[in-house]
């Protein structure tokens, strides 16, 4: 069996990490569930997700909703406190290199774009839906693996523009010095946050209680670490297919 909580995962947050882990196991273990002593290192993938002994994992909204949405048991949502966004949503800011005079993202239609990966609503998916609203995509583009390469390839010019998650935002401008070098340009439209996920064969609502009662007990220096403020209980129909989205069918 295995679990993971990879999709905000850095050095500085590995003892927070291990205290909710740790909390959320011994309360699904009260509720009849077992689970792993650890949580596996970069448990994330497609294949790791379908998994049919996984306990609990986040993944991004856009595989979710594209391949897992049928395969996987959702959980819930964990709530970051995004301004500007309804409980358990999140939005992408665009940020651009420090003194850059362009004033909207209607002057980067050639920029060079950053962007760890085409699967990642955040990183990817929410740019483009954002740009088609100008009239155009974000063609010229260099990907980097992560949000945090894309933020350094902005700093160090290898990029014009890049957009990332608002709660990953949030820890490089505290945890990294490029923040520095970048300014907000603006932001995406809200859409439905990571979900929590387990096996088709786990009761989600068994783990959606013990999520939450770890949370509820887990200390403030963790809780605020992490940045999450609760779980809510959002629904496969909260994340639409990609027809749903465009309205077709």
């Amino acid at each position: 069996m295995f679990a993971s909580l990879p999709m905000y995962d850095r050095p500085e947050l590995t003892r927070a990490h291990g205290a909710y882990w740790a909390l959320i196991r011994a309360s699904l273990e009260k509720r009849g569930i077992d689970a792993p002593k650890q949580l596996t290192p970069n448990g994330l993938g497609i294949a790791f997700w379908t998994d049919p002994t996984l306990v609990l994992s986040q993944t991004c909204g856009y595989p979710y909703r594209t391949s897992l949405k049928d395969k996987v048991t959702l959980v819930g949502t964990p709530d970051y406190g995004v301004t500007g966004c309804p409980p358990g949503y999140y939005r992408s800011c665009f940020v651009v290199r420090a003194g850059d005079a362009r004033a909207d993202l209607a002057a980067f239609g050639d920029a060079r774009f950053a962007f760890n990966e085409l699967g990642s609503q955040s990183g990817f998916v929410a740019a483009q839906t954002e740009a088609a609203r100008y009239g155009f995509q974000l063609d010229n583009r260099v990907e980097t693996g992560a949000h945090r390469r894309s933020a350094a390839a902005v700093a160090n010019g290898q990029a014009d523009i890049a957009c990332l998650d608002a709660v990953t935002w949030r820890f490089i401008q505290m945890y990294d010095d490029v923040a520095d070098q970048l300014d907000v340009l603006t932001m995406t439209s809200p859409t439905p946050g990571l979900p929590y996920i387990c096996a088709l064969s786990i009761d989600g609502a068994a783990v959606f209680s013990a999520v939450n009662e770890a949370l509820s007990a887990l200390p403030v220096e963790h809780k605020n670490a992490l940045m999450i403020k609760r779980i809510v209980p959002l629904q496969p129909a909260d994340y639409p297919s990609l027809d749903q989205e465009a309205g077709v069918g």
